[in-house]
C-alpha cells in the first residue's frame, strides 16, 4: 500500500467506525427515560402539547418521556440548557415558533438558534387568539383598537412567556399595524398569563387556542380575533384580524422538537418516525383538533427549512419594528 493511500484508508476506517457507532446507538436507543424540555410554565399551550406528545411517544419508544419545564426569558433559558446538553437523544426541546425570533431579540444568546440544534420534527401549527374577559366591554377587535387610540398606553395585555414567543410577537405586529400603544405584562407562560387575565390583572390576552379554549367554552373569556390567514376550525365563528380591517395580517404559531447539534442521525430519524406516527394516530388527531392545533408530520429537513425561513422573517420584522425583549 502506498503512503498516499494510507491516510485515505485511515479516514475511511474512522468514517466506518462512526457509522457503526451511530447504527448501534439507534438499535439500542432508548435505554433510559428521555427528557422533553419546555421553556414555559405548566398549563400553557407548549406544555399541554408536550405532555400529549410525551405520553404517546413514551409508549412508542418503550421508555418514559418526561416533560421538564424550565420557564423564563421567552423560552431561551430552556433552549440554552438543551443546547449545552449531551447530544445523545435523551434531552429534547419542545420549541415554539417564537424560537425563530430569539436571535433578533436576544443578541447575546449562548447558542445559535439553528447551528446549535438538529431539527427532529414539526409537531403542529395553530393561530394566536386575542381574548378579553367576558366582563370586559370589548365585543370585537375594533373596540380594543378604538380604546387604545383614545387612551394610549392605558390598556395592558398578557402574552405568555414574553420576549421571543409567537403570542408576544403577534401582539407587537398588531400594535404596529393598528398604530396603537398597549403595554405588555410578561409572564412565564400561558398558564400564569391566563390566571392574570381571568383575575382582572390585565385587560387582554394573546394566546394559543389549546390554552384559552377551555375558558372560552366556559364563557369566562371572549375571543375577539385569530391571527391566521383563515379562520380556525376550532373557533369558526371568530373572525381573523385580516377580516377586521387589517388585510394581509397573518401570524401562525408552530411547535416542534429539536435535539442538540451532533445527535446521531439515526436517532433523529427514529424520533422523527415515531413522532410522525403519533401525529397520524386518530386519537392524537382528535385531541390536537380539540386543542386548536393542526398536526404537521414531516421530515427533519422540512422542519429545518421552516425554522430557517421563519428566522429570516421574524428577524427582519423585529429589527424593522425595533422590538426589544421585556
Amino acid at each position: 500500500m502506498t503512503p498516499i493511500l494510507r491516510p485515505l484508508s485511515k479516514g475511511l476506517l474512522v468514517a466506518a467506525a462512526a457509522l457503526a457507532l451511530c447504527t448501534a446507538q439507534a438499535q439500542t436507543y432508548p435505554t433510559k427515560p428521555v427528557s422533553l424540555v419546555v421553556g414555559f410554565a405548566a398549563g400553557g399551550s407548549a406544555d399541554n402539547l408536550a405532555r400529549l406528545l410525551a405520553q404517546k411517544l413514551g409508549s412508542a419508544l418503550g421508555q418514559p418521556v418526561i416533560v421538564d419545564n424550565k420557564p423564563g426569558a421567552g423560552g431561551t433559558i430552556a433552549t440554552a440548557a438543551v443546547a449545552a446538553s449531551k447530544p445523545d437523544g435523551y434531552t429534547l426541546l419542545m420549541v415554539t415558533s417564537g424560537h425563530a425570533g430569539s436571535a433578533a431579540l436576544y443578541p447575546k444568546l449562548s447558542y445559535d438558534t439553528q447551528k446549535s440544534f438538529e431539527p427532529v420534527a414539526k409537531v403542529g401549527a395553530s393561530p394566536v387568539v386575542i381574548v378579553a374577559p367576558a366582563s370586559a366591554p370589548y365585543k370585537q377587535l375594533k373596540d380594543v383598537i378604538d380604546a387604545a387610540r383614545k387612551s394610549p398606553g392605558k390598556l395592558n395585555y398578557a402574552a405568555g412567556g414574553g420576549g421571543a414567543t409567537t403570542t408576544s410577537l403577534a401582539a407587537e405586529f398588531l400594535k404596529n399595524e393598528a398604530k396603537i400603544d398597549m403595554v405588555m405584562v410578561p409572564y412565564k407562560g400561558s398558564g400564569p398569563a391566563l390566571t392574570a387575565l381571568l383575575s382582572g390583572e390585565v385587560d387582554l390576552g394573546f394566546d394559543i387556542p389549546s390554552s384559552a379554549l377551555p375558558h372560552i367554552k366556559a364563557g369566562k373569556l371572549r375571543p375577539l380575533a385569530v391571527t391566521t390567514k383563515t379562520r380556525s376550525s376550532v373557533l369558526p365563528d371568530v373572525p381573523t384580524v385580516a377580516e377586521q380591517g387589517m388585510s394581509g395580517f397573518e401570524v401562525t404559531g408552530w411547535f416542534g422538537v429539536l435535539a442538540p447539534a451532533g445527535t446521531p442521525t439515526a436517532v433523529v430519524a427514529q424520533l422523527n418516525k415515531e413522532i410522525n406516527a403519533v401525529l397520524s394516530d386518530p386519537e392524537t388527531k382528535t385531541k390536537l383538533q380539540a386543542m386548536g392545533v393542526e398536526g404537521a408530520p414531516g421530515s427533519p429537513a422540512e422542519f429545518g427549512k421552516l425554522i430557517a425561513s421563519e428566522t429570516q422573517r421574524y428577524g427582519d420584522a423585529i429589527r424593522k419594528l425595533g422590538i426589544k425583549a421585556e
